[in-house]
């Protein structure tokens, strides 16, 4: 496995490993980072592969970013392992869930589906027409960062937080935005909701367009014990749109559960 670069803050024996979305990166979680490290965790943001300082891999797809994350967990070492996945990292986690269970001790999901698109095939390939064409057209990341964004975000969104996510996706590598969409169409983790076994928490935003709340929430249904709660007027970038509203949530849940 190559190089997997991250951030890595506090001394906890938990750790709480945050995986960020198409779009994201390592820098994607600054409040969060804080929150949990201030609260006694150690908090590890990775840059997924192919993208900051990750190598990347080939091929690309599901099952092998999962055993990226794995490797990562088992360097760092911890007592207790927490997934915070956002979107495609939520995905990611699943994955995991999936792959490595034993492992895993609790699961974050925030603005993410346990299954992508539609059945068939017409839809993803119309899907990924419509994403590529405008890097085709040569406008590249940095000319798309601020449209995508802009149809992410809730009424709501805190505007420091916005910018930061137009920042993050504007360096994303093209090459690392178009595999990482092409992982995800194949994405379909629904069959193993039923034997995710561990506490985990479903985050969804009223305004999320990407992974509404009435799909998050049938997820957390299928997930035993599973709990959910919807921010208010937060689209899809929830950790950074109201920081302080979601690790709120996240270090209750925690709490909970986890008592470091």
């Amino acid at each position: 496995m190559g190089k997997i670069a991250c951030i890595d803050e506090g001394r906890g024996s938990t750790a709480v490993f945050l995986l960020h979305g198409v779009g994201g990166g390592k820098e994607a979680w600054p409040t969060t980072i804080a929150a949990l490290v201030a609260a006694g965790y150690r908090a590890v943001a990775w840059d997924m592969p192919g993208y900051g300082g990750s190598a990347m891999i080939d091929p690309y797809d599901n099952a092998g970013l999962a055993r990226a994350l794995e490797s990562l967990v088992d360097d760092i070492g911890a007592h207790r392992n927490v997934i915070l996945g956002h979107s495609m990292g939520g995905m990611v986690a699943q994955e995991a869930m999936a792959q490595f269970p034993d492992k895993l001790h609790g699961l974050i999901l925030s603005g993410t589906s346990p299954a992508f698109g539609k059945p068939g095939g017409d839809w993803q390939r119309q899907f990924l027409q419509s994403r590529f064409a405008p890097l085709d057209a040569g406008r590249g990341m940095a000319g798309l960062a601020p449209e995508l964004v802009a149809a992410m975000i809730g009424r709501d969104a805190e505007e420091n937080g916005v910018a930061l996510a137009r920042a993050v996706m504007s360096k994303v590598p093209e090459a690392t935005y178009r595999a990482a969409l092409s992982a995800i169409v194949s994405f379909d983790q629904r069959a193993n909701l039923a034997n995710i076994r561990v506490p985990t928490l479903c985050i969804a935003g009223e305004d999320d367009r990407n992974a509404v709340p009435e799909v998050m929430q049938k997820m957390a249904a299928r997930i035993a014990g599973a709990e959910y709660c919807c921010m208010p007027r937060i689209g899809h970038i929830a950790n950074l749109e109201a920081p302080a509203v979601f690790n709120a949530m996240a270090l209750e849940f925690l709490a909970k559960y986890f008592p470091d």
